[in-house]
Order: C-alpha cells, then sequence, then structure tokens
C-alpha cells in the first residue's frame, strides 16, 4: 500500500530498497547547453551576430586591404629608418659633376660617412650649404599635392630636391697641401701630382690658380666638369673655399635613376696612391 503523508492527499513514492527496482524513479535528463527550453551562458553572442562576424571575416576585400595597408606601413617605417641611419636619395640638378654626375640623376648617399667611417681623397660628398655658395632660392609655392611631396621627402620615398645643397669630390683632406698646378698642369697633394682620370674629358680645365693648406675640420672640393663648376676655387672669400666636414651629409654611392644609368660611384684611389700623408 502506498504511504501517505499525513501533510499532503497525494501518494509518495518511498526511496527503492532492496527488494524494490530503482528503475521506477525516472531521472530527468540535463538540457544541453543552448538547447530549447535550457539557459544559454551568459557570454553566448546572439547567432546572428555570430554569422554578420563570420561574413567580415571572410571577406576577401577586407583581407586584402588589411594586407595591403600593413604593407604600406612596413615600408614607410623601413623608408624612414633607412633615410635617418643608412642612405639618402638626393636630385643632381646641375653639370658640375658631369660626366660622373649627370643633370637630373638621382643618388644615394651613405650616411655612415663621415661619421663612424673616415672621409677618403675622392670621395664625392653631399653637404649643406651653410656658407651661400649658392644663390638663394625663391619661396616654393604651396600646392595641392605640397604637403604630401614634403611628407615623402620625409621619409625618403621622394629624393631631396630643396636645392640647398651641393655635391663635389673631395680633393684634400685636413692637413693636406693643395696647389694648382705644377709645370704639368696638374693638381699636387702633398707634393704628389694627380692625374685626374675622372675630370670631365669633353674641356681642357682652365687653369685657376690656388696654393692652400686645409685646416682641421675642413676639406678642399671640386667639381669633375671642371670649367663649370663653382667649388672650393670659386670661394676662396668665403671661409677660405673650405667646406665644414660637419656639414657633410654622406658619400654619394650609386646612381639610382634613371635606370640607364645604375652605377656604383668611384673614388679612384688609384689617383691618390702616391700622395703621401699630410706634414
Amino acid at each position: 500500500m502506498p504511504e501517505i503523508d499525513p501533510g499532503s492527499s497525494e501518494p509518495r513514492q518511498t526511496a527503492a530498497g532492496p527488494g524494490r527496482h530503482a528503475a521506477q524513479e525516472p531521472v530527468p535528463e540535463a538540457p544541453a547547453p543552448g538547447a530549447s527550453g535550457g539557459p544559454e551562458p551568459a557570454s553566448a553572442a546572439p547567432a546572428g551576430a555570430r554569422r554578420q562576424e563570420k561574413r567580415h571575416a571572410r571577406n576577401p576585400f577586407l583581407l586584402w586591404l588589411k594586407e595591403i595597408a600593413t604593407v604600406v606601413v612596413i615600408a614607410v617605417v623601413l623608408s624612414f629608418l633607412i633615410k635617418t641611419f643608412l642612405f639618402r636619395a638626393f636630385y643632381i640638378p646641375s653639370e658640375s659633376m658631369v660626366n660622373t654626375l649627370d643633370i637630373n640623376d638621382r643618388i644615394f648617399v651613405n650616411l655612415l660617412v663621415p661619421e663612424p667611417f673616415a672621409l677618403e681623397r675622392g670621395d664625392v660628398v653631399v653637404f649643406k650649404d651653410t656658407k651661400g655658395w649658392l644663390p638663394p632660392t625663391p619661396p616654393k609655392a604651396d600646392g595641392p599635392f605640397s604637403v604630401v611631396e614634403d611628407g615623402l621627402t620625409f621619409v625618403g620615398l621622394l629624393p631631396d630636391n630643396s636645392e640647398q645643397h651641393l655635391v663635389k669630390r673631395v680633393i684634400g683632406l685636413p692637413g693636406d697641401h693643395v696647389v694648382c698646378c705644377d709645370a704639368g698642369g696638374k693638381i699636387t697633394v702633398n707634393g704628389a701630382a694627380l692625374d685626374e682620370k675622372y675630370v670631365n674629358p669633353a674641356e681642357v680645365p682652365a687653369v685657376r690658380t690656388f696654393d692652400v693648406v686645409v685646416p682641421q675640420g675642413k676639406v678642399w672640393v671640386m667639381g669633375d666638369n671642371r670649367n663649370h663648376s663653382a667649388d672650393s676655387r670659386a670661394h676662396t672669400d668665403t671661409n677660405g673655399g673650405f667646406v665644414d666636414i660637419a656639414d657633410i651629409e654622406g658619400k654619394a654611392a650609386v646612381i639610382a635613376w634613371p635606370m640607364n644609368r645604375w652605377a656604383a660611384l668611384d673614388n679612384y684611389p688609384d689617383v691618390f696612391k702616391n700622395v703621401p700623408s699630410a706634414g
């Protein structure tokens, strides 16, 4: 007989004893997570939102834009670091270094010269015009793309065409005695005559006499196109015609543009091999 709970009019099933079948008392199954009727986890997103996220994640155009943006950012950062610490691009606006450099050549300048690597005679160098060798340039007109151009020049993606730099070849280092000319019409450095293979062969250089001793911290520079170069010879009334080593941006290493002029620039060590050390 079923037992009657004194406080209830309904029969109550007793726990299964040794002689009873436990199967008579069914055990409810726990609902699966997310199943109908059961509570969903608080962190689960609505199904519609999940599908939207998947569509965005699989969008090939968005993935392509992301990759392009990453490549551009990396390229700009690398270009800025290279331009700041290793190489910088410059534009050649004049004929003073023909045939070595032509008008409109683009060159890369090694910024590790003169520090930490020392200058050598024959190096082609780019230096800032702090002595007023160049005529003043008119103010640059602001155009719709001037900001973009300045930005690309700043990060190193465009060559510097500000025309406030000069490019010449180092003939005399600090302490050198440089003279023009000996009986054969050749420049001498510390008494050794130079057979200057880099001078433009199209014209015989006009003789412009000078006799200088290069001070410490300075260099004597000349253009390879001697008859068309306003170099140290033309500025002896300004700082003696010498260029401060501190003003040198670096050593011109290669011609990068145009493509048919790709070449490494030579400092002609054979020309200076017989020059003795400065006394």
